[in-house]
């Protein structure tokens, strides 16, 4: 084991966290330190050089695991996943089903929600939403005041809120998100819709049944999606 709960708690959200303290010395953790507020040993693997620290909390379902980091008053609950060497620090939330793992990095004020995925060498910061079905990977960037939500997945470039110095209407057009509107991409990006695929497979099964009606000379046939 290389921590144990103390009998130190506190209230959070209607919960009892208890403060941990480490019993083994390693990753730059001493050991007899005293960490950070988690509610069960399910929260933080005992295995590995994950750690929870500061005045941080991890409650619920979540799991912070491998080389992983949670410091500051960041908070890290619901189902959520905080995993390879990612670290969330600062006043930083990750809730509900996301995960944030690999480099991966969200501090500041930044929150991290719903089904979201922040992983590569992504950075969510400032006081940037990542939230519903977005995935921010390779070397995006999301800051400011931006709000992702979109199923997408930002794999590069600099996603900035709060300035309306250049309207972005391409990636409004392709997430079917009005937060772009006042927001600008510095550098490149690059934008993979996730359900493409299963965009396309429906319209070559369309195809597929005008071809079926075309040549028995019927009409009427539907398709159930």
């Amino acid at each position: 084991m290389k921590y144990k709960l103390t009998t130190n708690t506190k209230q959070w959200a209607g919960v009892t966290l208890y403060q941990i303290e480490y019993l083994k010395s390693f990753a730059g953790i001493t050991k007899g330190d005293l960490g950070g507020w988690i509610e069960n040993e399910s929260n933080l693997s005992q295995y590995g050089n994950a750690y929870v620290s500061g005045n941080a909390r991890v409650s619920g379902n979540a799991r912070v695991h491998d080389i992983a980091r949670v410091h500051d008053d960041a908070h890290v609950y619901g189902n959520a996943r905080v995993y390879g060497i990612a670290y969330v620090s600062g006043n930083a939330y990750v809730d509900d089903d996301a995960c944030v793992y690999g480099n991966a990095r969200v501090y500041g004020n930044a929150y991290v929600y719903g089904n979201a995925y922040v992983y590569g060498n992504a950075c969510v910061y400032d006081n940037a939403h990542v939230y519903g079905n977005a995935y921010v990977s390779g070397k995006a960037y999301v800051s400011g005041n931006a709000y992702l939500y979109a199923k997408a997945n930002f794999t590069k470039g600099r996603f900035i809120g709060g300035d309306d110095s250049g309207k972005i209407t391409d990636i409004t057009d392709k997430t079917g998100s009005t937060y772009w509107e006042n927001q600008y991409v510095l550098g490149d990006y690059e934008i993979t819709p996730i359900e493409e695929e299963v965009e396309e497979s429906n319209s070559s099964l369309e195809m597929t049944i005008k071809q079926i009606e075309e040549k028995l000379n019927i009409t009427g046939l539907k398709i159930i999606k």
